[in-house]
C-alpha cells in the first residue's frame, strides 16, 4: 500500500511538473517580449538593451528614456503620418498635415524634446516640414486604402515552446485591391538608409503575416528626406527570419534569466549615454507616453556654453 501510495505520488509530482511547464510555456506575462528596437539594442549591446529595456530606477519603479533631436524629429513625424490611416481616403489630406505637425510639435518643443537651443531646434523643425510638404505634394499610397491591424500593439508568438512573443508597430500597410493583398511601408526619418543587414523588415514581415488574414507581397522603406515616392526592398522570407530571429530572441531570454548584460567593449557609445542617467548627470524633462521617466543630456558644446555663462 505504501509503495503504491509513494508511485501515486511520483505520478502526481511528475503530472503537476508537466502541468505547470505546459502553463508557462505560453503566458503573456511571463513571456519574454522581443521588438526590432529591443533585439537591435541586444545585438549592439546588451548593456544598453537592459538600461532601455530591463532596468528600473529603484526610486519610482519608471524605466528610462533618453530624449535626443533625432528621435523627437521621427516621433512627430510618425504621428502626423500615422493618424491618416485611420481615416477614409477622402478625408485624410482635408486637415494640412502642417497644422497636424505643430500640434504634435508642442509635444517636444524645448528641451523636452532635447533641443538645448533655438537654432538647433529650427533646423529640425524645418527638416519635418519639408518632409510633410513632400507627403502633401506626392502622397502616393497614402492616398489608397490601407489595412488597419486591429491590435493596439501587434504581437504574436514567435515560439509557444520558449515562451517569446514577437511585437511591433507597423507605419503603414496599403491595401492592394488587384492582388487582395498588402504593401507594408516603413517611414524614415532619418537621412541615412537602413543597413541591409537590419531585422526590421524581417520582423515587420511576421508581424503583418501573423497579425491580419492578407498575404504580403511588398515592402518598402519611404526616406522622406530624400525620396518622393517609397523604396521597394526585397521581401524577406518567412522561415528563414522566423530560424534566424528566434536564436536571438532565446539568448536575450537566456540573458534575463542570468541577468547577464555585458557592453563588449566596457562602455560604448550606446550605453555610456544611458549610464550618464543613471549616474544622475542627466536632466529629467518628463513623463512619456508609456511611462517612462524621459531624459536629456547637453551636448559638449552646450556645456562649454553653459560654463562661460556661469
Amino acid at each position: 500500500m505504501a509503495i503504491t501510495n509513494g508511485i501515486n505520488q511520483v505520478g502526481s509530482i511528475r503530472y503537476l511538473n508537466l502541468c505547470y511547464s505546459i502553463l508557462m510555456a505560453k503566458d503573456k506575462y511571463t513571456a519574454t517580449w522581443i521588438s526590432h528596437s529591443s533585439l537591435s539594442d541586444f545585438l549592439t549591446c546588451p548593456r544598453t538593451y537592459f538600461l532601455k529595456n530591463v532596468y528600473r530606477d529603484p526610486k519610482n519603479n519608471h524605466k528610462i528614456q533618453l530624449v535626443s533631436p533625432p528621435l523627437s524629429l521621427g516621433s512627430a513625424v510618425h504621428e502626423v503620418l500615422e493618424s491618416l490611416s485611420v481615416l477614409p481616403t477622402k478625408n485624410r489630406f482635408r486637415e494640412p498635415l502642417l497644422a497636424k505637425f505643430e500640434t504634435a510639435w508642442g509635444k517636444i518643443t524645448g528641451h523636452r524634446g532635447g533641443f538645448f537651443d533655438v537654432e538647433t531646434e529650427y533646423r529640425y523643425k524645418q527638416r519635418g516640414i519639408k518632409m510633410l510638404k513632400r507627403v502633401a505634394d506626392h502622397p502616393g499610397p497614402l492616398l489608397d486604402l490601407a489595412v488597419k491591424i486591429d491590435m493596439d500593439l501587434p504581437y504574436f508568438w514567435l515560439s509557444e515552446e520558449d515562451n517569446i512573443i514577437l511585437c511591433g508597430k507597423i507605419d503603414w500597410l496599403e491595401y492592394l485591391a488587384s492582388s487582395d493583398s498588402v504593401h507594408i511601408i516603413d517611414f524614415k526619418t532619418s537621412k541615412s538608409e537602413e543597413d541591409p543587414k537590419s531585422l526590421q523588415l524581417p520582423i515587420y514581415h511576421l508581424l503583418v503575416h501573423h497579425c491580419q488574414k492578407r498575404k504580403v507581397t511588398q515592402a518598402s522603406y519611404w526616406y522622406l528626406d530624400s525620396s518622393d515616392t517609397p523604396v521597394e526592398k526585397t521581401l524577406p522570407n518567412l522561415k528563414e527570419n522566423t530560424e534566424k530571429i528566434n536564436q536571438v530572441a532565446k539568448q536575450i531570454k537566456l540573458a534575463r534569466q542570468l541577468e547577464r548584460f555585458k557592453c563588449p567593449t566596457s562602455g560604448c557609445r550606446h550605453c555610456q549615454p544611458l549610464e550618464e542617467i543613471i549616474s544622475g548627470r542627466a536632466e529629467f524633462v518628463g513623463i512619456s507616453d508609456f511611462g517612462q521617466d524621459m531624459y536629456v543630456l547637453p551636448t559638449k558644446g552646450e556645456e562649454k556654453r553653459e560654463g562661460i555663462v556661469l
